[in-house]
C-alpha cells in the first residue's frame, strides 16, 4: 500500500484498489496504481478491515506486541490474496487515529462483503491464572442484526470451511456461559458464533464477518501466527472462502 501523506497521517485511513475520495468521512482512500480500475465490471468488492487502531490497539500478545499490528499484517496479505482471485478490495485501517467500529464500512458502502480481521485474547481471570496455553484456534462472528444476516452467515460458513481445509481448528471458549463471553455457536464445527452487539457487524450496510485468526496471548500460538508462512496460508484460506461465497451468491442472485 502507498503510505499516507503527512497531512492525513493523523486521521483514519482507507486504502482502495481504485481511487475514491471521502471528504465527509475525513478518510484518505489511496490507490494501488498497478491494479487501479482494471477490474472487470462483475468483480466482487470486499472491504478488508484491519481491526482496532493505534489508539486502542486491542489485545496484547504474549511477547508484548499489539494485536493491531498482527491485524494489519494479515489484512494486507488478505487484500493481496483476494486481488489474486480477481476480487476488488478496499482496505480499512486506522493510521494515526482509530476508526470508530460503526464507521468502518463508510469508505466502501457498496462493497459486497466486509471481512474484519482480529487476533484473540482470553478472559483476564484465565490470564491471571497462567492458563494462556490452553487457548488456541480461530473464531468467526456474525450478527443477526446485520441487514443481510443470511448472506453474512453464508460467507462465515465458507470462510470457516476454508480455514478448516487449510488445517486450522476453531476455538470454543467464546461460547462459554460466563460474563464477557456467552456468544452461542451457530456452527460449532466451523467455529461460527452469533454476536449481535458488535457495532461493526450490526451497522455495516453489507454482509459482514469478523474473523479472530488465533489467540496471541498463547506464546506458541502467537509465534505461529507471526510467521510469514502462516500469515500467507491464513490469508489465502480466508480469501478463498470469501471469494467462493460471493461467487455462489452471484449465481443464486
Amino acid at each position: 500500500m502507498a503510505p499516507p501523506s503527512r497531512r492525513t497521517a493523523s486521521l483514519a485511513s482507507l486504502a482502495s484498489t481504485c481511487p475514491i475520495r471521502g471528504r465527509s468521512a475525513r478518510l484518505l482512500l489511496a490507490s494501488l496504481p498497478a491494479l487501479c480500475c482494471a477490474w472487470p465490471a462483475h468483480a466482487a468488492h470486499v472491504l478488508v478491515d484491519a481491526g482496532h487502531g493505534p489508539e486502542h490497539p486491542g489485545a496484547t500478545g504474549a511477547s508484548g506486541r499489539a494485536e493491531y499490528l498482527y491485524n494489519r499484517d494479515l489484512a494486507t496479505a488478505l487484500a493481496r490474496a483476494l486481488a489474486a482471485l480477481g476480487d476488488r478490495t478496499t482496505r480499512a485501517e486506522g493510521i494515526g487515529a482509530d476508526i470508530p467500529p460503526a464507521r468502518r464500512a463508510a469508505g466502501a458502502p457498496d462493497a459486497d462483503l466486509l471481512v474484519s480481521i482480529h487476533h484473540d485474547s482470553a478472559q483476564a481471570r484465565y490470564l491471571q491464572a497462567g492458563r494462556q496455553a490452553e487457548f488456541a484456534g480461530y473464531s468467526i462472528f456474525v450478527s443477526t442484526l446485520n441487514p443481510h444476516p443470511a448472506r453474512s452467515l453464508r460467507c462465515a460458513r465458507a470462510i470457516g470451511s476454508s480455514l478448516r481445509a487449510a488445517g486450522e481448528r476453531p476455538s470454543g471458549y467464546h461460547a462459554e456461559p460466563v460474563e464477557g463471553e456467552n456468544h452461542p455457536f451457530i456452527d460449532r464445527r466451523l467455529g461460527i458464533h452469533r454476536y449481535d452487539a458488535l457495532a461493526m457487524l450490526r451497522a455495516a450496510p453489507m454482509p459482514a464477518v469478523l474473523v479472530e485468526a488465533g489467540v496471541i496471548v498463547n506464546p506458541r500460538e502467537e509465534a505461529r501466527l507471526g510467521k510469514p508462512g502462516t500469515i500467507a496460508r491464513l490469508a489465502q484460506a480466508i480469501a478463498r472462502g470469501a471469494h467462493a461465497c460471493l461467487e455462489s451468491g452471484r449465481a443464486r442472485d
